[in-house]
């Protein structure tokens, strides 16, 4: 592949004409977006993609594309340009406790776990790879395209699916601009994807129209701050391959340190905490997370040598994929009548790691998977999108439930401590931790009460 192509233009093909009609519409062209563009693409139904920025572009984000993300970069035929460009390949994992304790777990088969690699990169090779299979299957993409409304008809096709979710509007398009508001453009479809973040105006209308806007209240609960930045040559982490590494550390309980090596002796170094702790500490996100580069003694001569990236230091909240208690729908609402969330949109975050892009991915083939262009032709109804959102939740609600309860028991310093330093003495400990990275039984057992008594006691 062409050096630094990330910094080139994407090819969009002509600009449809207002009014036009598509089997889908994807709001949003990140790793969720493209993967559902592509999926909808590849199974022959006629695409626009929307994305609001114009590549090349960046996202702030750990930048780690996970285990769980290789099949579906495998199927859209993009891992092979993944591994054409500038990475890190993760084998494992390092975990540290509050007094320092070291921990390092691999996988069993010694399969590769992972990439890092900066979202810049990412994204500019999903989309570049879901705009090619849109264009072929005779779609349109518009970068630079802000949507403005979201179209809706009278009345919802198909049954209500549960109490209080009756009486909806059915999403029939969208229209927007592309920076000209007195040239709006409207477009329809029986299917519209939210794909846009947590703030996708596709998600915003789903929820509105369901909890009459108090939904923005109780998400305050499942949202996780985070801060990053890239630096050069830090100690032990200038490496192609190796572990990606998280800390948990005296004074900025809860919440995690990262580092996460992106390939060329550069790492994209972070710091993560629930914003509910958030508003406990004196200091917020940026000094967190100078504190410990600078005073942590262990970090702070790892970093002696090191070198800021000018310009990359950046903040961003979560939407965190954890129960929420009360609701019907887990982890919050990801459909209307005509529309799908996938993504950040349906806040799919791992409430544990912070990982999203893996979530996304697969939401987004599994909310492709619910849609046929034929029977759903004249809409895409309400009980459709309920089966969708019941198994999202089959698929994803189990490691998320548990990795919401690895989140709340990693507030206590004492269990961490012991926990990992238990771990580099006993090997069954070990044997489950590492499971943990493919595993949802093994994940479970590191949320089980007995299993923990029985480590600790025996």
């Amino acid at each position: 592949m062409a050096d630094r192509f990330w910094e080139q233009p994407v090819e969009s093909g002509p600009q449809p004409a207002s009014g036009s009609r598509f089997d889908v519409i994807v709001v949003g062209g990140g790793p969720g977006g493209a993967a559902a563009a592509g999926y909808a693409a590849l199974a022959g139904q006629r695409v626009l993609l929307l994305d609001k920025a114009v590549w090349p572009r960046d996202k702030t984000c750990g930048d780690a594309v996970g285990g769980k993300s290789l099949s579906h970069v495998e199927e859209l035929g993009v891992r092979s340009r993944i591994e054409a460009s500038p990475h890190f390949s993760i084998t494992g994992v390092l975990f540290s406790s509050p007094r320092g304790d070291e921990l390092r777990v691999s996988r069993s088969d010694g399969q590769l776990s992972g990439y890092v690699l900066p979202r810049r990169q990412f994204d500019h090779i999903m989309f570049q790879r879901a705009a090619e299979l849109v264009l072929q299957g005779g779609g349109a993409v518009m970068q630079g395209f802000a949507v403005r409304e979201v179209l809706f008809d009278n009345a919802a096709n198909g049954p209500d699916p549960g109490p209080g979710m009756g009486d909806l509007r059915r999403v029939i398009g969208v229209a927007g601009d592309t920076g000209d508001r007195t040239r709006s453009l409207s477009f329809s479809a029986p299917l519209t994807i939210g794909a846009g973040g947590v703030r996708c105006p596709v998600a915003t209308a789903v929820v509105q129209e369901t909890y009459d806007g108090r939904m923005v209240d109780r998400e305050k609960l499942h949202y996780s701050a985070a801060f990053r930045q890239y630096w050069r040559n830090v100690e032990g982490a200038t490496a192609d391959s190796g572990p990606v590494e998280f800390h948990y550390i005296d004074g900025v309980l809860p919440g995690y340190f990262w580092i996460f090596p992106v390939g060329g002796g550069v790492c994209n170094v972070g710091f993560g905490i629930a914003l509910r702790d958030l508003e406990l500490h004196d200091r917020k996100l940026r000094g967190l997370q100078e504190y410990i580069i600078n005073e942590v003694p262990r970090f702070r001569d790892r970093f002696a040598q090191a070198e800021l990236v000018a310009g990359s230091s950046r903040g961003w909240q979560l939407p965190l994929g954890s129960p929420r208690p009360g609701e019907k729908l887990q982890p919050r609402r990801a459909f209307g009548a005509g529309a799908m969330l996938v993504g950040d949109a349906a806040s799919l975050v791992d409430p544990f790691t912070g990982e999203g892009i893996g979530n996304a991915l697969l939401s987004a083939k599994l909310a492709l998977g619910h849609f046929d262009p034929e029977e759903h032709a004249r809409g895409f109804p309400l009980e459709a999108g309920a089966r969708y959102q019941r198994a999202l939740w089959k698929r994803l609600g189990y490691e998320l439930r548990n990795s919401y309860k690895i989140q709340r028991l990693s507030r206590r310093r004492w269990l961490l401590n012991w926990f990992i330093g238990k771990a580099r003495r006993k090997a069954e400990l070990r044997r489950v931790l590492t499971e943990s990275l493919m595993s949802r039984e093994a994940q479970a057992s590191l949320t089980s009460p007995f299993f923990l008594l029985r480590q600790l006691l025996f």
